[in-house]
């Protein structure tokens, strides 16, 4: 038997596709985050680039601030995503079978803040800052579920901070442009089959068929499915982008918001660490601690919004918003201190869109009640490039909310959506994995509160 995987090309790029690793929100269109307002969360965020009713209109659309007293707006959101999945797995050796469990639920609950601050200065302007999550996910099954080769747990946290000006140009016109100084960490694991990686490299090095292969790997304590590494991979990176907004108001009832974010191109530095490799493997410098890099390029948005009042009590509002999510095409994974060759996952995400509608009613001058629906389109272009750690579909969301007034000063918001996600089927994976087969049982649940101070 062959002592390291030197001198076999093939195994070296079947270790790159086992160590791919990939990453997105839970169920999300893409692994945007557009809960950024409590206010909005109650019409589904119709309209969001024209309501400019609070501060949180500086993440929406940075030219809303001139309609925005002096003000400080803290929101919270708490996210309940279930994804559970039921199917099966082969191994990279055709296997049918990959023992394990169905992962239980690797949904979860998590909080996504957010904090707004405005305020105006001389000759129309206005400044806002704004701090948020706009992109992340959390994705975590049991080690030993049947997909443990694709994916394990998935950890991805984006901070935003967003200075921005606002001038209004006229009475029926408004501009506004922001920097987003972007923070995001990540952390991905998944766990390898060793003794599967084995039996195709002692098939490489000139054993005559699988049961000798078999064989021989038993003999060192590599059986396929029992003699699983675990890989970890984590980074981090700073980077920058732009936003701008213009805010179009033809008259005291009518809004019209337009609004564009940039890509913000990241460049991950960190590291790749191993649990319980095999000296077969460490020999031969793969599956040994190195640094890593990865570019992740999160999306450019534009929205296009309205929003209309069609009396004292009844508003009305839309929104549709694209996002360039081809911007992800693939997931490359650089290892700089080992022998262990470049992993790349291919993405081929799609651009996708977003529509909402939602009405307010307020009976009186203290309560506002919300309604909203919206479609999410998933940016995943076909069951073959879902993955666990992707298990997103096109979803449709049904949104209630109330405002009240607590005083002059102090404005109480909550809201709540439940988002309902066609059954994402999956059947994707590599030779170097194995194929994951089945479907999910998703959905997502999302209540929010938010603290309006006008200062």
């Amino acid at each position: 038997m062959h002592k390291s995987l030197a001198g076999f090309p093939a195994l070296h790029r079947l270790v790159a596709g086992i160590l791919t690793l990939s990453a997105s929100h839970s169920m999300a269109a893409g692994f945007a985050l557009i809960e950024q307002s409590g206010s909005q969360m109650g019409n589904a965020f119709a309209g969001a680039s024209a309501a400019a009713n609070d501060a949180s209109t500086i993440y929406f659309n940075p030219a809303g601030l001139t309609r925005v007293p002096h003000q400080l707006v803290g929101a919270v959101h708490a996210v309940k995503t279930s994804a559970e999945f039921s199917g099966s797995a082969t191994d990279l050796l055709g296997s049918p079978v990959v023992a394990g469990g169905d992962g239980g639920d690797a949904g979860g609950t998590g909080i996504v803040p957010n904090l707004y601050y405005a305020l105006p200065l001389e000759n129309g302007f206005v400044f806002g800052l704004g701090i948020n999550v706009p992109f992340g996910l959390a994705t975590d099954y049991d080690d030993d579920w049947v997909g443990r080769y694709h994916g394990i747990k998935s950890e991805v946290t984006t901070v935003n901070i967003n200075p921005s000006l606002a001038y209004r140009v006229n009475r029926d016109f408004s501009v506004g442009a922001g920097i987003s100084v972007q923070y995001i960490d990540a952390e991905l694991t998944q766990a390898v089959d060793q003794g599967s990686l084995c039996v195709a490299n002692a098939l490489a090095g000139g054993a005559p068929d699988v049961p000798t292969a078999l064989g021989i790997c038993a003999g060192a304590g590599l059986a396929p499915q029992s003699s699983d590494a675990f890989a970890k991979v984590e980074g981090d990176d700073w980077s920058a982008g732009i936003n701008i907004g213009f805010l179009l108001e033809p008259g005291d009832n009518t809004r019209v918001g337009l609004s564009y974010r940039s890509q913000v191109k990241h460049q991950l530095h960190g590291d790749a660490t191993f649990r319980n490799a095999h000296p077969l493997f460490t020999s031969s410098g793969v599956f040994i601690p190195s640094d890593i890099e990865a570019q992740v390029d999160l999306p450019q948005t534009a929205s296009l919004s309205v929003y209309h009042n069609l009396s004292s009590r009844w508003s009305v509002m839309a929104d549709v918003t694209w996002t360039g999510w081809k911007s992800f095409p693939e997931l490359k994974i650089k290892y700089q201190d080992s022998n262990q060759p470049d992993s790349v996952t291919d993405e081929s995400w799609n651009n996708s869109m977003r529509y909402a509608l939602g009405i307010d009613y307020r009976p009186d001058s203290r309560w506002t009640l919300r309604a909203g629906v919206a479609l999410d389109q998933t940016p995943i272009p076909d069951k073959s490039h879902r993955t666990p750690r992707i298990p997103g579909e096109d979803r449709t969301w049904v949104a209630i909310g109330a405002g009240y007034r607590l005083s002059e000063a102090l404005v109480l918001d909550v809201g709540y959506a439940h988002l309902f996600i066609e059954d994402p089927e999956m059947r994707s994976g590599t030779a170097a994995i194995g194929i994951l087969d089945g479907e999910y049982d998703a959905s997502v649940d999302i209540l929010s509160a938010q603290l309006t101070w006008n200062l």
